[in-house]
């Protein structure tokens, strides 16, 4: 019997490698093609861009590999029954739930790695690579303003430089539209960029501005710090739930925040607990279509078509339940609901 276990288990292994590698690489190509932003947009070179994208790879695994894991054991299991592989080993005594124990077995393993890949590592890698976006956006380092020309720093903020010499700029000009209540336009012979709690700002000396609102105002300053407003770390958008640690958002699922940012948690931490026991769900599922249907010996089998449509009932339910979340109860009811239903399909599959 441990001959059958290495031998479903080295097929396994092999399909799910390759699915893996060619679906990450995939998905990675698609989001460096999204983001040619930055190469074109923020002057950012191409080591430092590859990089960025780079960090997304543990969070677009830990998306698809229920469905590679899927694919791969619906692969080997029907190529080994139309094979009759299969069918001699039931007829030497073989149960189907012995048939299915090395892919129930490597879907476990792969379920305890998710869990690690999905509590850990992918909050630690989006935390990265937010900030690794927002320092290549708007960082000092990689903020290319041109000289004597127009530069476009947020919609609505133009600043013209006559001279530009590290984080030094001379015979500046600054328009700020992006409010209508308080669009202001400043001249000043020097400026300074700097960075502070709020973000990038322009300290400003010797110059003039012309302020708009409820009125006109004109004056002169010696100094005039311009906060930029450009930065995304303190808006009630940034809160980003999948950079937060598992840690923190256990303590903020309890804490007095909006309907919104609950849901967004529930919902966060749903995939983070529950998506990994997909996998164990989608194997079982998939051993137990497969090979029950084997037992039959037609010739013509649609096993592996609704093998399919159970995965993708599955998944459809899974994904549209978890968005439904609003707290901490309904997280609970959800988890009850997952269990039952892997209890379920693995006494269907172990039944003689």
């Amino acid at each position: 019997m441990k001959i059958i276990d290495r031998y479903f288990t080295k097929q396994l292994l092999g399909v799910f490698v390759m699915l893996l590698l060619v679906l990450t690489g995939l998905a990675w190509m698609v989001q460096i093609i999204s983001m040619m932003k930055f190469l074109m947009n923020y002057g950012v070179n191409l080591g430092s861009f590859l990089g960025l994208t780079t960090m997304m790879i543990p969070f677009i695994i830990s998306i698809i590999l229920p469905f590679v894991i899927f694919i791969a054991v619906l692969f080997v299991y029907n190529k080994m029954i139309s094979d009759n592989e299969v069918t001699v080993w039931v007829a030497s005594g073989c149960a189907p739930k012995r048939i299915a124990r090395p892919a129930l077995v490597f879907a476990g393993l792969l379920t305890c790695a998710h869990l690690v890949l999905n509590l850990w590592i992918v909050p630690a890698t989006q935390a990265l690579f937010y900030d690794t976006q927002w320092n290549l956006r708007y960082g000092l380092a990689h903020l290319k303003l041109q000289e004597a020309s127009f530069t476009e720093m947020a919609n609505g903020l133009v600043v013209y430089v006559d001279k530009v010499s590290g984080h030094s700029l001379k015979q500046l000009m600054l328009s700020d539209t992006r409010k209508e209540s308080s669009q202001m336009v400043v001249f000043a012979k020097q400026g300074e960029l700097v960075t502070t709690v709020r973000g990038l700002s322009i300290v400003m000396s010797d110059g003039s501005l012309l302020a708009q609102g409820n009125g006109a105002i004109t004056g002169t300053f010696d100094s005039f710090d311009m906060d930029l407003s450009i930065s995304e770390k303190n808006s009630e958008n940034a809160f980003r739930v999948r950079r937060l640690s598992t840690p923190t958002l256990v303590r903020a699922l309890f804490e007095p925040l909006g309907a919104k940012q609950h849901k967004n948690v529930a919902r966060e931490l749903c995939s983070r607990f529950l998506g990994p026991i997909m996998n164990f769900i989608l194997v079982a599922l998939c051993c137990l279509i497969l090979l029950r249907s084997s037992l039959l010996r037609r010739r013509t089998s649609f096993a592996p078509a609704l093998a399919v449509a159970a995965m993708s009932v599955a998944m459809a339910s899974f994904m549209s339940v978890s968005n439904m979340l609003t707290g901490g109860t309904d997280l609970l009811l959800l988890s009850g609901g997952v269990f039952f239903v892997m209890c379920f399909i693995m006494v269907l599959l172990l039944k003689k």
